[in-house]
């Protein structure tokens, strides 16, 4: 038991000096923080969602909007990262759809009204990549609370051989985090309106990655939005001074 504690403590050091360490060298960007600032304007608080393969880039960036909470699986890794999050800022809620689900959404819940923002991994802990759980749409029909899609994107990156892909911004990456228009869930959805809504959400989300992760292919894009030089062989542009 000392042994396994040991060994748990050491894991959340290491993991949080590198979440920390990577983090630190990030040039970040962030596009929409409109949709962000007019939903606390209306003093709502955002239920912010978001692909589990993007999560670890997400970590530090949100930890900043405190108080914050995030749903995580009652599995032994999830104690792991229960543990690093609780660390950063966050406050982990225990528990997932196939384990403990009712209690973590009722206890978020509780933590909106108390003005607690949520982030919200829609197709974790297990997946399928990509298929949005009802967990998330429930959330929003009980809280009241807007779900915001939330794209984080990295020029480069590792991607892992895992069930998600679990990428992770190489050091000193550009990254860009967007939020897309937020969305209302009618406390009265049920059977198949849910799941058109359910499916609805999903479809955007898969838009905006794929726009969001499409822009580092174009130059000029990526100079407006972090300041740089323009590469003039990839754009083709011939610029004249004078």
């Amino acid at each position: 038991m000392i042994k396994r504690l040991l060994e748990l403590q050491i894991f959340i050091y290491i993991g949080l000096l590198i979440v920390k360490i990577l983090s630190a060298t990030y040039t970040i960007k962030i596009i929409g923080p409109e949709i962000e600032k007019n939903i606390l304007k209306k003093k709502q608080v955002p239920i912010y969602a978001s692909w589990h393969q993007r999560f670890f880039p997400g970590i530090t960036l949100f930890a900043a909007r405190k108080p914050i909470s995030i749903m995580i699986s009652q599995s032994r890794d999830g104690e792991l990262i229960s543990k690093i999050v609780n660390r950063l800022g966050w406050r982990p809620v225990r528990g997932s759809s196939s384990r403990g689900g009712r209690h973590a959404l009722r206890e978020i819940k509780t933590l909106i009204h108390k003005g607690y923002r949520v982030g919200h991994i829609v197709d974790g802990p297990r997946g399928p990549l990509g298929i949005v759980k009802p967990g998330l749409l429930i959330l929003a029909q009980f809280s009241g609370m807007p779900i915001v899609p939330t794209i984080i994107s990295a020029e480069r990156k590792w991607v892992f051989n895992s069930w998600d892909r679990f990428m992770i911004p190489k050091p000193f990456s550009r990254v860009i985090s967007r939020f897309g228009e937020e969305i209302y869930v009618s406390r009265n959805l049920e059977g198949v309106a849910f799941e058109d809504e359910r499916s609805s959400i999903e479809d955007t989300l898969k838009k905006l990655y794929t726009e969001t992760d499409s822009l580092w292919k174009d130059p000029v894009q990526v100079h407006r939005l972090f300041n740089t030089p323009i590469d003039r062989k990839q754009t083709g542009i011939n610029i004249i001074n004078g």
